[in-house]
């Protein structure tokens, strides 16, 4: 006689097995957050059972997604949301008449190399200084910057090691030599585990908006006009790399892009051909 596998509550719970799938996949803590969040609110708005929604449903929430204005980005990560449990977990399959929404074609905010030297300079915090520098000398995103222990720094290579960046992949970069003596000094003091950017316990990592609000503070005492953010300085590394002739595919290592035309975007942004090319007035 077969004995018959009891579950608990928590187990029946619509979002439980979700949650789960996605942590056995390995899949980001935002991606999990942002994922959960989109299927909570499609339950929340139709008032039915996962079993119960279908595709117009589904349609219906994406439609009411794009009515209120949210940009095409936010609108193909609930896609992927839906998609991924209906099809993964559910089984259910129905998105096949269900089109993604059409990215926009917006170029990156790129900083010229007097605009950045302006915003490190007054800065007058030296911790500050060196946010700044390797956001922009080592091309890295916000939630890398912050992340940086003592024994990812190889002054003496001058590589930095960035540890389980986006993908969950590690990769290897390049350190400014302008910072390497700063770099030297806080190796004197710190153990190879310590981060190297600490919030005021001296203990945890500072944090991603503590970061924002560096970049905010000094591009408006450098005055510049832009909708300058920390990409900013990642996408003006990966463009002045190119202004110097480096080749794209060692861009494209340096920024752990996976893909090749996630790079070329920068193409784009800078041509030296064109810059050369005087207006005809």
């Amino acid at each position: 006689m077969k004995t018959q596998l009891r579950t608990t509550r928590i187990q029946r719970d619509p979002l439980y097995n979700f949650e789960q799938e996605m942590k056995l996949r390995n899949f980001s803590k935002n991606t999990i957050h942002s994922y959960l969040y989109y299927i909570t609110e499609l339950l929340k708005i139709t008032s039915k059972s996962p079993r119960e929604i279908n595709a117009d449903d589904v349609k219906a929430y994406l439609v009411s997604l794009a009515d209120g204005g949210f940009s095409a980005s936010t609108l193909n990560c609930a896609y992927s949301a839906l998609k991924f449990y209906f099809e993964k977990v559910l089984q259910r399959k129905f998105f096949v008449n269900l089109p993604r929404a059409k990215k926009e074609k917006k170029l990156p905010v790129v900083l010229a190399k007097k605009e950045i030297e302006k915003m490190i300079d007054v800065t007058s915090n030296q911790k500050h200084k060196c946010i700044l520098s390797m956001l922009y000398g080592c091309g890295l995103r916000i939630s890398e910057v912050v992340k940086i222990k003592m024994s990812d720094i190889d002054c003496e290579q001058m590589m930095l090691r960035v540890r389980q960046a986006k993908g969950n992949k590690d990769r290897r970069t390049i350190l400014p030599e302008k910072i390497i003596t700063i770099l030297n000094m806080q190796k004197k003091i710190k153990k190879a585990d310590d981060y190297l950017f600490t919030s005021r316990d001296g203990q945890n990592p500072l944090n991603v908006m503590s970061v924002n609000k560096i970049v905010k503070q000094a591009t408006d005492k450098a005055g510049i006009n832009k909708n300058v953010s920390a990409h900013s300085l990642r996408h003006s590394f990966a463009t002045h790399l190119l202004e110097n002739n480096v080749n794209i595919r060692y861009i494209q290592e340096l920024l752990g892009h996976a893909r090749l035309e996630t790079t070329q975007i920068y193409t784009k942004v800078t041509n030296p051909s064109l810059k050369n090319i005087k207006s005809p007035l």
